[in-house]
């Protein structure tokens, strides 16, 4: 009888990298490996790694150390924007039996069983590592079939042209690469067919997508044709940069029946000068305006945002004017975090670098200011009082937990009944408490 292999699988980062993750943990399973839990004791290992920060690289190399220790004569096999930049770093871990870097992942099942046999990781080549020039890759094939009733993630695109300043990403995922619309259009209404609720669109530079297949491929036109189809109950977008929400994409939404009113903006600073020194493409006002007009034209639209403090050169002024962008944005929610500098990135060797002190209490003060302004959206949903649809996704201390569509966190007061997991319900908001909207159902 055939030994039983195993793989255990670890992300980091961001939600591009965890669809990635699922759709490798299928490549496996179809090469007849059993999936277990990563602290388990596995066969292989898989880490797909993350570098947007210092303290992400870490984490990684603390994680392939755990791995090392559950099974010391496992395979590691480590992959992701952190083996893309840095691989020789990577290398000199104990443990580690292969890298891959931001193209390739699909390879790994093939590589696992060649270490598994004895054989060295790659058929045409020495060593563990196999990193190529990411400029030149298309876009990696890779689908799921299957996920949570609730929601799942779908990866439409790689890669970004913005080369921030601050931004390491850039160079561990190249350039924009789209996957074509018939690939995504199957994937999605496959996933819908299984009984799927929501899918969210996601990739590195979501708003880019089509980008690189012609003039008349643009996310709108790939949600204008999912609407029409209808096959998908509900749509989600990943994070949006501000530039690409203009008016030619307000307006091709608005009205569209299957998206989420709940928009993503990745402002990072309401400090033009900050901007500029970030080399984003847009000012605070245009940021501003974009989202308004988004606003206006789906009222019940709500936005989320990431937020950086500490950037070299920020001043009080600079830190104040994201403050007061904050506010007048009204974000439902923000991610708040700290600049840290990254190897080889044009910030990381500006001179007027801000001191850590000061960042952690920029930081407390904006993250204060997003529960402040958060909590004051959260009460006009409820003094507006109109029905929210949300799934019920979880089930804590008896009473059911979801996310509406416009992404407010929900909970379900009065009823614990198993075969509300996973529907569609409409809720009356009643109250909102650290952060969540406490509702009734409605008929």
């Amino acid at each position: 009888m055939m030994k039983e292999l195993t793989v255990g699988f670890y992300t980091l980062g961001c939600k591009v990298s965890q669809y990635e993750t699922e759709a490798i943990s299928e490549a496996f399973e179809a090469s007849s490996f059993t999936v277990k839990d990563f602290s388990d004791k596995c066969d292989v290992y898989v880490v797909n790694t993350c570098t947007v920060t210092a303290e992400s690289d870490r984490k990684c190399r603390q994680i392939i150390r755990r791995a090392a220790r559950c099974n010391p004569e496992g395979k590691i096999l480590v992959c992701g924007c952190y083996s893309q930049r840095t691989p020789e770093e990577l290398e000199k871990l104990a443990g580690v039996s292969a890298i891959v870097g931001s193209y390739g992942k699909m390879t790994l099942p093939r590589v696992a069983l060649r270490l598994l046999e004895g054989k060295p990781p790659f058929e045409d080549e020495e060593g563990i590592v196999r990193v190529s020039d990411i400029e030149k890759e298309p876009f990696e094939e890779m689908k799921i079939t299957k996920g949570q009733r609730t929601r799942v993630y779908v990866k439409i695109e790689d890669g970004c042209q913005c080369r921030c300043t601050y931004c390491a990403i850039s160079s561990a995922r190249g350039s924009v690469r789209s996957k074509p619309v018939c690939k995504v259009i199957e994937e999605v209404e496959a996933l819908c067919a299984t009984g799927v609720f929501e899918v969210v669109l996601t990739g590195i530079e979501t708003g880019s997508y089509g980008a690189d297949l012609g003039e008349e491929v643009t996310l709108v036109s790939l949600l204008r044709e999912l609407d029409r189809r209808g096959s998908a109950k509900r749509i989600r977008l990943g994070s949006l940069a501000p530039e690409l929400v203009g008016e030619s994409f307000a307006e091709g939404v608005a009205g569209l029946k299957i998206l989420a009113p709940q928009f993503h903006i990745s402002v990072q600073s309401g400090s033009d000068a900050v901007l500029r020194r970030m080399k984003r493409r847009y000012s605070a006002k245009t940021a501003l305006e974009n989202i308004k007009r988004l606003k206006r034209l789906i009222p019940a639209a709500e936005f989320t945002t990431d937020l950086m403090v500490g950037f070299p050169g920020e001043s009080e002024e600079d830190f104040l004017a994201t403050c007061e962008f904050l506010k007048a944005a009204r974000f439902l929610s923000c991610h708040v975090f700290a600049y840290s500098p990254r190897k080889n990135t044009p910030a990381a060797e500006y001179g007027d670098q801000i001191p850590e002190e000061i960042k952690r209490r920029r930081s407390e003060e904006l993250i204060a200011l997003a529960k402040e302004v958060g909590d004051s959206v959260l009460t006009d949903i409820v003094n507006r009082g109109e029905p929210l649809s949300s799934v019920l996704e979880t089930k804590k201390r008896g009473v059911w937990f979801g996310h509406a569509d416009n992404f407010a966190e929900v909970a379900l007061c009065g009823s614990a009944d198993e075969r509300l997991h996973g529907a569609a319900v409409a809720l009356k908001p009643l109250y909102h408490k650290d952060g969540i909207i406490y509702c009734s159902l409605l008929d």
